[in-house]
């Protein structure tokens, strides 16, 4: 075979064979990038616990590991994103996983240098060949999250802490509100906005603003456990969000609105694995188990529970949808009419707060 070949050439020929036979033994390189510190519960740990179900899926003992996975944390959104996910792509990584709105316009452009890597922006909306998109319908916790407050309030008022005005986070709020009316016709929502997805002080200060202002029920759309700190110590309800954190000794959580990616995390290493992977959008809710409640508060009476339960299989099955007619806006606008429900376009493009939240929507810079 080799007669016609130099002794050269053919050692040249046995290195790329075995180089090659290595290279397809070697794990496939999956990383995540965080834009906080992992603690033990929130946006980013939940997200963890996804990294850590492919570990458990894909690395059996005593057999050959098929994924090697890693993460970098505490990534600010913008130019230090771009450069960690570059960086990332770099290093061989095949899969790269980017859970959080500010990292999928750098997630696009890393994205164009490196065509042979597959990109998963989790909340982001940009796609491409190489980049799949995905979120989860939190809208329906939230609802049902409102329904107990409203059942458990005292004030008819809830206060809400808010990262930024984008869609997914007014459509937390506005469902937290439909959820309440749908119970206490004279529910109301104050908010504050600390324009950061991260910020224990800021958070700690705004939850303080909303308990003066009345708030018996918190809730929140930010990343750090100060909200439910502020409830705790001047006991009022919280609403857990991403992770239940009654096992950190939070009394006052009412019950907890927690968010699932190991399931979806699995499915799109294996997706690769397999060779079937492609960039699509992923959009799950109650019914495929990527959001859920849980943990309720031990002072909830049995009849409450029920009743939410009740309402969270009504929105499995379909027969209840959180954003139906009729809606107005905080100005009295025709959102939906009675009866009508926003497609998922429609959702997925919110810009505008509903009647019944007090504090106006920020204006745009």
């Amino acid at each position: 075979m080799y007669k016609n070949l130099s002794a050269k050439c053919v050692a040249v020929l046995l290195f790329s064979f075995f180089s090659l036979l290595a290279k397809a033994q070697d794990p496939l390189k999956v990383a995540f990038v965080y834009i906080s510190p992992i603690s033990s519960a929130g946006w980013v740990y939940q997200h963890d616990l996804g990294r850590q179900a492919i570990e458990q899926a894909f690395n059996k003992p005593n057999k050959r590991a098929l994924v090697k996975t890693s993460f970098v944390e505490s990534v600010s959104e913008g130019p230090d994103a771009e450069r960690v996910i570059r960086d990332l792509a770099k290093a061989g990584n095949q899969l790269i996983f980017t859970p959080s709105f500010g990292y999928m316009e750098p997630t696009m452009q890393v994205a164009q240098e490196f065509p042979q890597v597959r990109f998963e922006s989790v909340t982001g909306y940009k796609r491409a060949q190489n980049v799949a998109t995905s979120n989860a319908r939190y809208y329906e916790g939230r609802y049902l999250a409102g329904v107990a407050a409203a059942k458990m309030s005292k004030n008819h008022l809830a206060g809400y802490v808010a990262a930024f005005p984008i869609p997914e986070v007014l459509q937390g709020i506005n469902a937290f509100m439909l959820g309440m009316k749908s119970v206490d016709p004279k529910a109301q929502i104050k908010v504050v906005w600390v324009n950061s997805w991260f910020n224990p002080t800021l958070e700690r200060d705004a939850a303080e603003t909303l308990v003066n202002q009345g708030a018996d029920v918190l809730a929140y759309h930010t990343g750090t456990h100060s909200i439910m700190q502020v409830a705790q110590e001047r006991g009022v309800w919280a609403v857990a969000y991403h992770s239940d954190l009654s096992a950190m000794g939070f009394t006052t959580q009412l019950l907890a609105v927690t968010h699932h990616w190991e399931k979806y995390d699995v499915s799109r290493v294996r997706a690769l694995l397999e060779g079937s992977w492609k960039s699509k959008d992923t959009w799950g809710g109650l019914k495929d188990g990527m959001v859920d409640i849980s943990a309720w508060n031990d002072k909830v009476p049995t009849a409450i529970k029920k009743e939410v339960e009740a309402v969270k299989n009504q929105i499995i099955q379909g027969k209840t949808v959180v954003f139906k007619g009729p809606m107005l806006t905080q100005d009295a606008k025709v959102v939906a009419k009675e009866g009508a429900v926003l497609s998922d376009d429609q959702v997925q493009q919110m810009n505008y707060l509903l009647d019944g939240v007090l504090t106006p929507l920020p204006k745009a810079n």
